[in-house]
């Protein structure tokens, strides 16, 4: 039993002198956009509505309380990601800390996370740029924007080809992808400072009374609704995860000690204030009963205002966001799956990068390949919440190893160093667990039978593969 826990070192996992290191390229401004890239997508877009449904104008209070969360994971992932720049995020973080059975549990519920996010975000960009061509005159056949499981579906297959675009640009090379994304984050944030624009003009206090009609706590109202700041916030901690894509860059970053905790950090900060922004906006612009039930709650709010051009802005806005959203998820899969396989506890054979473009390029097709099946194929709405639970159990992890690390190696250099760390990370577990809690229950259950699923391959495969248990 004693081998489950089997630790690597610090000073192995930063060494990179090893084979198959991934190539440093990636500076702070990357690392930042690649958060922001990863973060606002489809849920500024979206969960705006879906808050302010509610929580009424609270919605703002919302933001912040699912943003704080995030902000106490991002110090802990912040100091391990400066502390050991190596990729892998919080399974290497386990893998240190906490021994190669925790490290195994978590990078399979990463790969949960990561696989269904891309899929999902696939799925959704396709039903844009459907209704996007659409305005142009050009109507795809029902049998090919739609799953097998959907009314004349055979095949997603806009959902197929953006993820084959995003994978290609992954195997371009880590920072000419970064470089796309970047201009593609320019576009997304431009489109929402013009909703701000456009909005603040008609901002009415009076709309924000009462401000908080349905109270605090999570409840279920007499109609079956969810109603409550905190059910809010359950929601829209969704539009909020994906700055830990950032921490799987920690082998591909350039002087990493200061560019990690920029990019973790700053990526977190400008989020928040974004989404508070344009929540703030829209809830003044408009009663929240007004643009709630749409299901383009911005662009709707800029038609009623009278600015059909903005609005329509706005859609192809969100066309261009959801790529970015797939390519940061992606990225991190891929760096998830190629960490795992030179570990052994995925076929080491995949865990090999590019001589020139320095991916990994094997991992980098098979999760491509993955993800535009589940994308095709698979109707993702009942599923997607399972890579909310992913996220969580690795905030989770990464906290933990935080205050495992600073009792266990307390000499050790930290670039950065989490203020308050034994008050930050238990805050961030309390809040994690709080949100798991408030998942659907068929969610939770989900959850625990892929975890299962999980221990199984560990035990039959990785167990005997790993790089580490041959050695000792």
């Amino acid at each position: 039993m004693k081998d489950l826990f089997r630790r690597k070192s610090i000073d192995e996992l930063v060494d990179h002198r090893a084979a198959n290191r991934l190539r440093p390229s990636l500076s702070a401004w990357h690392l930042v956009l690649l958060g922001v890239g990863a973060i606002v997508g489809t849920g500024i877009y979206t969960l705006v509505g879906i808050g302010a449904e509610r929580a009424g104008p609270a919605v703002i209070v919302s933001f912040a309380i699912a943003g704080a969360v995030c902000a106490f994971a991002a110090l802990a992932y912040a100091e391990l990601a400066t502390m050991m720049p190596a990729s892998g995020s919080a399974y290497t973080y386990s893998y240190a800390s906490m021994g190669e059975l925790i490290a195994w549990i978590i990078g399979w519920a990463l790969i949960l996370e990561y696989s269904v996010v891309c899929s999902a975000v696939a799925v959704g960009w396709a039903g844009y740029a459907a209704g996007f061509l659409e305005g142009f005159g050009v109507h795809l056949p029902a049998a090919l924007i739609g799953g097998p499981a959907t009314e004349g579906g055979l095949v997603n297959l806009p959902a197929i080809l953006i993820v084959a675009a995003v994978t290609g640009m992954l195997l371009i090379g880590t920072r000419e992808s970064a470089n796309v994304n970047s201009v593609l984050v320019v576009v997304k944030i431009v489109a929402l400072a013009i909703f701000v624009a456009l909005a603040i003009p008609a901002f009415n206090a009076a709309n924000f009374e009462p401000f908080s009609p349905y109270g605090f706590a999570a409840h279920v109202d007499a109609n079956g609704a969810d109603r409550g700041i905190m059910s809010a916030a359950a929601i829209i901690f969704f539009a909020f995860y994906g700055f830990d894509a950032v921490s799987t860059a920690a082998e591909e970053t350039k002087d990493p000690g200061r560019n990690l905790s920029i990019g973790i950090i700053g990526s977190m900060v400008a989020c928040t204030l974004i989404y508070m922004t344009v929540a703030a906006s829209a809830v003044g612009a408009m009663s929240f009963r007004e643009f709630a039930a749409s299901s383009e709650p911005l662009a709707h709010i800029l038609r009623t205002l009278g600015h059909p051009q903005a609005a329509g802005l706005i859609a192809a806005a969100a066309v261009v966001a959801l790529p970015t959203v797939i390519l940061a998820f992606m990225y991190g899969q891929s760096r998830i799956f190629f960490v795992m396989a030179r570990d052994g506890l995925l076929p080491h054979q995949l865990g090999k990068v590019h001589e020139k473009s320095g991916a990994p390029v094997a991992m980098t097709i098979i999760t491509g390949v993955v993800c535009s099946l589940i994308a095709g194929v698979l109707p993702l709405a009942t599923i997607a919440e399972l890579a909310n639970a992913g996220t969580l159990a690795a905030f989770i992890a990464t906290s933990a190893a935080l205050m495992i690390l600073r009792v266990r190696e307390p000499a050790r250099e930290r670039p950065f160093k989490t203020p308050l760390a034994f008050v930050v990370a238990p805050l961030a577990i309390a809040g994690c667990l709080y949100l798991f809690f408030s998942l659907p229950t068929v969610t939770q259950t989900r959850f625990f039978i892929w975890m299962g699923v999980g221990l199984v391959v560990y035990f039959v495969f990785s167990r005997g593969s790993s790089v580490l248990g041959r050695r000792g």
